[in-house]
């Protein structure tokens, strides 16, 4: 284990093509948290390629190389001689020991309780920075990020073999039970989906406990595969669901429904923004703090809109709603109303805007 400390102290990090992120790293000590293929490996090696070359060293966790308990009882004297500063600990796992040094850095996709580590929550990327890995903004960007979702490693991938690369990268991250039901959330993406209602559907196909998969479900929901939104004021109804990326859609499933993945794509730019957010009857999106209403409508004009806002008067005027914006592909636009302020923005205006 020695000699392989020495290796990995020795390697050069490459980093190609670093497009900057809105997350950064300083002098602090951090834990990474995100999904896989988020960017947590790349973001680190780009921030060591800013520190002098022996200062660091960089361990992957995942090395299978590595035997942990003579690696605990090594690590301490190696960086001690080696005057280390900086230690990464990438896909790390409890397994392995800290040491004292002056910055660590860990990575994972389940987040511990540390208090003297700064969490960083790691998302693919958003519209915005999708954009920084485009040639040139114009109105093919839209549809590019369609196609391509928000992992970052789509852009160096064969359209052809993208949803296998997904598939792969998924079945390698999570154990069988829980690709199972990601499957079955990819399909039913943007609705209701309660955990029991996946254990009798899936049950039917595959040997499962009803424990074994509410511990799954729980899982990708606190790692961030899926995401949850609540019913207003009902913390016992059925929550909707909804994917880390768009991309998991037609990864997972051949079903084809752009309102759905329209809706999902809207939903991840408000979760990045760490606001609360909730859903209601004929309300995709209502956010307290600031007394709105999102509303998906990739096709709507101001007729229907309009239309859409009577059915929701009751919502409106109980809930104190002083805005509300239905996000479109490409209308905009604005209609009158006494209580609320009403637009149309298309996507990119409302995403780059916000």
């Amino acid at each position: 284990m020695q000699n392989l400390l020495e290796e990995l102290y020795k390697t050069d990090i490459i980093v190609n093509k670093f497009h900057f992120r809105k997350v950064y790293l300083e002098d602090k000590s951090y834990q990474i948290n995100g999904i896989t293929q988020s960017g947590k490996t790349k973001l680190i090696k780009n921030y060591l390629l800013s520190l002098k070359k022996n200062s660091y060293l960089y361990i992957d966790c995942s090395d299978i190389r590595i035997e942990v308990d003579e690696v605990n009882s090594l690590l301490p004297t190696f960086c001690l001689t080696n005057k280390i500063d900086t230690l990464v600990l990438d896909n790390y796992t409890p397994s392995f020991n800290f040491v004292n040094v002056s910055q660590l850095i860990i990575s994972s996709q389940i987040h511990y309780e540390i208090d003297f580590l700064k969490t960083l929550k790691l998302y693919p990327l958003d519209y915005e920075e999708f954009l920084a890995y485009e040639h040139k903004y114009d109105s093919t960007a839209l549809n590019h990020f369609f196609q391509l979702g928000g992992f970052p490693s789509m852009h160096k991938i064969n359209s052809d073999e993208r949803y296998t690369y997904i598939q792969k990268s998924l079945k390698n991250t999570l154990d069988i039970q829980e690709f199972e039901i990601l499957k079955l959330c990819a399909k039913m993406m943007g609705q209701k989906l309660s955990p029991f209602s996946i254990y009798e559907r899936l049950k039917q196909t595959h040997k499962i406990s009803k424990d074994k998969l509410y511990r799954c479900y729980e899982n990708l929901d606190s790692k961030n595969y899926i995401h949850l939104v609540q019913k207003v004021n009902r913390p016992q109804a059925t929550k909707k669901v909804y994917l880390c990326d768009i991309s998991l859609k037609s990864a997972l499933t051949s079903q084809k429904n752009f309102v759905r993945l329209f809706e999902n794509m809207v939903y991840l730019e408000l979760k990045k923004s760490d606001k609360n957010i909730y859903y209601d009857d004929g309300i995709d999106f209502y956010l307290p703090p600031t007394n709105e209403v999102i509303l998906c409508m990739p096709f709507v004009d101001e007729r229907t809109l309009f239309k859409k806002i009577e059915a929701i008067e009751a919502f409106i005027f109980t809930y104190n709603i002083k805005k509300i914006t239905a996000v479109t592909m490409n209308n905009e636009g604005k209609i009158s109303h006494p209580f609320s302020k009403i637009e149309m923005l298309p996507f990119d205006i409302w995403a780059l805007g916000d």
